[in-house]
């Protein structure tokens, strides 16, 4: 009968979660790879509309708007393939945790100020028709969401399938880590057993480190002056 202490039970369950977290890892990689490049691709042939869509926010200087609009296409598809293929994928996962964060910060601001703006996050954006609804609170939940996956990827990085391992440039982080969480029951048992209680295993005379032959070998001296 095998009995399963709670330390068993533990460092099981230890083992299972650190064999998920590389894929959990790579899934979010690839879904915000994928919002990154069809939103990327979705603004890249229209840039004026994401100078625009930047524009309608009124956060910032007509100039840097105009930039920002123009190379956040850019950026978002860059970061997007760097996801997908997992390379320098710790930083592709700030850099996307921050373009989130970047988001719900001006849709919330947006939405504060009683701005009614399409966001422009899958291109178009500018000021809405009268009676369309701009759906913030939709958008602010979305993009929080991709802000966990990304910080998710970012503390976890690369997960399987990446570039980074193939080339060694980032071992994975192993969540729960603790001494000895990966070895073998018997032999940390073995490692375990204190030297008297493993002493008292043995035969008295060993024990005590007295080599039974000798022992026999002194035990008939008497004998055979007896026998004299």
């Amino acid at each position: 009968m095998v009995l399963v202490t709670s330390d068993d039970s533990v460092r099981v369950r230890s083992q299972r979660v650190r064999r998920a977290v590389p894929w959990v890892t790579t899934l979010a990689r690839l879904v915000v790879a994928g919002v990154l490049i069809v939103a990327g691709w979705l603004k890249i042939g229209t840039p004026a509309l994401s100078v625009q869509a930047v524009e309608a926010y009124e956060l910032l200087p007509e100039s840097v708007a105009r930039i920002v609009g123009y190379g956040l296409p850019i950026v978002e598809i860059v970061v997007g393939v760097l996801l997908v293929v997992g390379l320098l994928t710790r930083t592709a996962g700030v850099i996307s945790a921050l373009l989130m964060l970047a988001f719900v910060i001006g849709i919330a601001s947006a939405w504060a100020r009683g701005l009614r703006i399409d966001c422009g996050c899958f291109g178009g954006g500018g000021q809405l028709a009268e009676g369309q609804d701009p759906g913030y609170l939709w958008k602010i939940l979305q993009d929080l969401g991709l802000f966990v996956l990304a910080a998710w990827v970012a503390w976890f990085a690369p997960g399987r399938f990446a570039l980074d391992s193939a080339l060694g440039l980032a071992p994975e982080r192993e969540p729960y880590a603790a001494d000895g969480a990966d070895e073998d029951p018997d032999d940390r048992d073995d490692r375990d057993v204190p030297e008297d209680a493993a002493m008292a295993g043995e035969p008295a005379g060993r024990a005590a480190g007295v080599d039974m032959g000798d022992r026999t070998g002194a035990d008939k001296v008497p004998d055979m002056k007896e026998n004299g």
